[in-house]
């Protein structure tokens, strides 16, 4: 069975496999563009479009398209409604996954049924598991996810094996930004420390490029009314979006916009497109900051190569930004095609690693029409990941000045960039009041930019409850022990000490239960989905 991977993305979306050659290949979309926008177009209560024709149909039919839809993912109570019918971020980023598999179908002549999808490095456990619930909604068997850093470097790994180097990815896409760190050796991939924002990308250059559009319109033509007409506000996202692409390789563009009968002519400058996102870029340069400081902790001072990935890399301010303020010479690494290639490799890799014994070996080679010391060598491969947040509990502390008005603040038994599997010492605490029956466990994951015991910085994402206690005294011992394995998923075991009563929570679907992620899969499966 070929293995498939995924670049699921806030603009754009694009599957690879891995060729009979043992190439990485993006497989064309249904109208042969190597990338499909990740744009809903609810078009009937029977019928949804994605990709290009969806994105054109905001500008008719706004209330009926859905876009950047991946920020919203791992949200608690988002729902959408059209025609009638309710849908969550996983079932609508279900729609996308479907469509890529039935065009790769289509395509390569090939079942896709077993994908790797990738994900922003800086996704958290809620993100990713709600990422393999959208794969299930679009009736994919998802062999892992696997951040999109680590299969960049799986990609650049495959055009430059056999040396042992040290990475930083920084990975600028439409809708998320990270910088990791990742060591390559004897061809096993090691990410070192990861750090990011998954509601910062190119979406927000473009939002500031169709803010000063508006302005210079309004200020020719004030009281016009523009600022308030949904199709000339699409229109200057299509334009903004076009003037972005545009000023990545000249330095002056100018475009006309017309409102009924007014018009202006508008020049924008990259000068002006870099002072108008000057916040924009500091925030990324933070972000590397923190992670070059992340991995001098760790012994890492240099790095052999420093990749741009993501389409908005290709904004020159990037490669500006790490040269004049780390000294870096950066290099563009397949920017549009190397998340997805990467996920195929990795996908092949899930796929064979686990193969019972040679015979299977050559089984996946003769299929694939490779050499079986070719896929041998791939199957020994070892990709190790890091906790990308911290993760915590919620306890009593009265005496913490970061305290909310309860006592409370986040104890971390997680921290961020720990290796995967990670399996951190037991924390032992005691019950919070005397005569207690009952203990609840609240887990919490970071959600600021840095770990910090503040509530209001992290967010809850599940909990357990050990019940039928007698009356406890204040104090009465506790154990508690978290566990993340090398797919992301978050245990929590805890003991009651005195009676020996215990409780198991695993973060596994996003705090989705079956049922949702069923209806979920029930909502992607009545539509006729084309491109």
């Amino acid at each position: 069975m070929p293995t498939f991977g995924i670049d699921l993305g806030t603009t754009y979306s694009c599957i690879a496999l891995v060729d009979d050659t043992g190439r990485p290949v993006v497989v064309k979309n249904a109208i042969g563009e190597d990338s499909t926008p990740s744009v809903v177009f609810f078009e009937t209560p029977d019928n949804v479009v994605v990709g290009r024709e969806a994105k054109n149909s905001a500008r008719i039919y706004p209330d009926l398209v859905v876009s950047l839809i991946k920020r919203r993912m791992g949200e608690d109570g988002v729902e959408l409604e059209f025609h009638g019918a309710r849908h969550t971020p996983v079932s609508i980023s279900g729609l996308i996954l479907r469509e890529l598999a039935q065009a790769a179908e289509q395509i390569a002549h090939l079942p896709v049924r077993d994908v790797v999808i990738t994900v922003p490095a800086y996704f958290g456990v809620k993100e990713r598991e709600a990422t393999r619930a959208a794969g299930k909604a679009a009736g994919l068997n998802v062999l892992n996810v696997v951040p999109e850093p680590v299969a960049a470097a799986l990609h650049y790994e495959a055009l430059d094996s056999g040396t042992d180097r040290t990475l930083l990815v920084y990975d600028l896409g439409g809708g998320t930004f990270d910088t990791t760190v990742i060591r390559i050796s004897g061809g096993d991939i090691e990410v070192i420390c990861t750090d990011g924002d998954h509601h910062l990308g190119g979406a927000d250059w473009d939002d500031r490029i169709a803010d000063f559009l508006l302005q210079q319109f309004e200020q020719e033509h004030p009281g016009s009314g523009a600022g308030q007409s949904e199709d000339f506000l699409q229109e200057l996202a299509t334009a903004a979006e076009e003037l972005k692409r545009a000023l990545s390789s000249v330095t002056v563009r100018k475009h006309n916009l017309r409102f009924g009968d007014d018009v202006t002519r508008v020049e924008v400058s990259r000068e002006t497109l870099e002072r108008i996102t000057g916040d924009l870029i500091e925030k990324t340069y933070e972000i590397t900051q923190r992670t070059v400081e992340a991995a001098r902790e760790r012994g890492i001072t240099s790095f052999d190569d420093v990749l741009l990935v993501g389409g908005s890399t290709r904004m020159p301010v990037a490669a500006e930004m790490l040269r004049k303020r780390f000294g870096f010479e950066p290099k563009l690494h397949d920017p549009d095609q190397a998340v997805a290639k990467g996920a195929a490799l990795f996908a092949l890799i899930e796929s064979v690693k686990g193969a019972p014994g040679s015979a299977r070996l050559a089984d996946v080679a003769a299929e694939l029409g490779m050499d079986a010391g070719s896929i041998e060598r791939l199957a020994a491969k070892r990709v190790t990941t890091v906790v990308p947040r911290a993760f915590g509990l919620r306890v009593v502390d009265e005496k913490n000045p970061h305290a909310d008005r309860d006592g409370m603040v986040i104890d971390h038994l997680l921290q961020a960039n720990t290796p995967l599997p990670a399996n951190p010492p037991v924390r032992h605490y005691g019950t919070a009041f005397e005569g207690q029956h009952g203990i609840t466990l609240e887990i919490w994951e970071q959600a600021g930019a840095t770990e910090s015991d503040r509530p209001e910085d992290n967010a809850h994402i599940g909990e357990g409850r050990i019940d039928g206690l007698p009356a406890l005294r204040k104090g009465s011992p506790i154990e508690v022990t978290f566990a993340m394995d090398e797919m992301g998923t978050l245990r929590m075991h805890a003991i009651e000490g005195t009676h020996g009563k215990e409780v198991s929570v695993v973060l596994a679907i996003a705090g989705l239960t079956a049922q949702e992620v069923d209806e979920a899969r029930s909502a992607v499966a009545k539509y006729t989905v084309g491109a």
